[in-house]
């Protein structure tokens, strides 16, 4: 990942701790600033609808949908889109008649 602070790349392995830093800067790795969901023009600067409200963007957090900014991956071990569309595709799926 690159660090938002610095801009220098960071080589992390397996998933950033909340306190983990920045080996350059010493800046927090684990914060709002630092995730792909973070932006400026996004109701409490998230584009991710379900995170609680965190005030403080630049310190290290405990938010579940952390995920490094310019990764290519989900969240989490799940991929949350076909979640919500297996969800709707059964709320709204017609009963077969027998």
């Amino acid at each position: 990942m690159e660090c938002v602070f610095c801009n220098k790349i960071v080589h992390i392995n397996g998933k950033v701790g909340r306190q983990d830093t920045c080996p350059h800067c010493g800046r927090d790795l684990r914060c709002c600033k630092q995730c792909k969901f973070y932006s400026k023009d996004a109701y409490n600067e998230c584009k991710e609808v379900m995170a609680e409200r965190i005030i403080e963007k630049e310190r290290a957090n405990f938010c579940d949908y952390f995920v490094p900014r310019g990764s290519k991956g989900g969240g989490g071990n799940y991929n949350r889109t076909k979640e919500a569309m297996a969800a709707l595709e059964s709320l709204f799926k017609k009963k077969e008649s027998k």
